[in-house]
């Protein structure tokens, strides 16, 4: 599969490479990682990225990254997306004459004609890191950086289960330069003054279930107008309720585009991926989401109902 992947790129006159929308450390460091890879092969190719968290700024090369794109893709590849409604260009991938699905979500639909899944794997960037070893690209000092990038953001700084992998590739990084440190504290520890200000709200506004094993918050589009919020300013509130002793499922939602954006983690044995699934999403056991158009109390109360049952 890998060698024909290759080949299919290889052959194509222009390549289109994307991710899903509101867009992850993970989604944003395979796309790069990818672009810089397939400019190695001197093959021609686009990452199409409409907009990310500015803390993604310090990445090399992200100023490749193009907002928007009107060519014709023979080939197009989706990276870090569990399905095909998630994709952030969905018009490119549509008119594409050959699709590709690069993944590692449990609930990966398999909607490209070429499907490339490592269900369960630590990260998108992982994935491709064995990829592109396998096509004897080099993994040089900025594709390191942007697939680093993409390790360290999905495990949560090396939190998740399945992190040996990671360990070991991050060891191969620092061997070439990649400063991990300065990756971890910028995206993961440094905070905006609007994303404080939103924590500060979301921790106020945290609420118990099910004898507090379930923490339930959210974010109203007021607040987010009110605080001037940019894309990436969410990262991190769903951790609140989950660094809490004894929650065994945290969920956060927040209003945008005139839905709720959902976001649930689960500590120990309930597998979140499960219960997105129901609600039109997916994800992994400890790391899901979805999007609904429920209200919020009609949602928070079907969800913790769900929840409930896998308790």
């Amino acid at each position: 599969m890998n060698n024909e992947i290759l080949e299919v790129i290889k052959n194509a006159r222009k390549v289109a490479i994307l991710i899903h929308e509101s867009p992850d450390g993970d989604a944003i460091g395979s796309a790069l990682g990818m672009l810089l890879a397939l400019r190695k092969l001197n093959l021609n190719a686009d990452a199409i990225v409409k907009e990310y968290p500015p803390m993604f700024k310090i990445l090399d090369g992200i100023e490749l990254f193009k907002d928007s794109s009107d060519d014709n893709y023979d080939v197009a590849i989706a990276l870090d997306c569990s399905s095909k409604n998630r994709i952030g260009g969905i018009e490119i991938f549509d008119n594409a004459k050959i699709t590709i699905n690069i993944d590692h979500h449990n609930t990966n639909t398999s909607f490209a004609t070429y499907n490339l899944v490592e269900r369960g794997g630590p990260a998108c960037c992982l994935t491709l890191a064995y990829l592109f070893k396998s096509w004897n690209v080099e993994i040089d000092k900025q594709i390191g950086q942007a697939l680093t990038t993409g390790i360290i953001t999905d495990t949560v700084g090396f939190r998740y289960n399945n992190i040996s992998q990671t360990y070991d590739f991050v060891s191969e990084m620092i061997k070439i330069g990649v400063d991990v440190t300065k990756l971890y504290y910028k995206i993961l520890t440094v905070n905006t003054k609007a994303q404080f200000e939103l924590k500060k709200i979301a921790q106020k506004r945290l609420t118990f279930y099910h004898d507090e094993k379930i923490a339930f918050t959210y974010i109203t589009l007021e607040d987010d107008q009110k605080l001037g919020t940019k894309t990436g300013d969410h990262e991190g509130i769903i951790e609140i309720g989950k660094d809490i002793e004894g929650v065994e499922v945290s969920i956060f939602a927040r209003f945008t585009d005139g839905k709720y954006r959902v976001s649930l983690r689960s500590n120990n044995d309930v597998d979140v991926s499960e219960i997105a699934t129901l609600f039109g999403g997916g994800g992994h056991k400890q790391a899901a989401g979805f999007v609904s158009d429920l209200p919020l109390e009609e949602l928070r109360d079907k969800l913790i109902l769900e929840v409930g049952k896998k308790l």
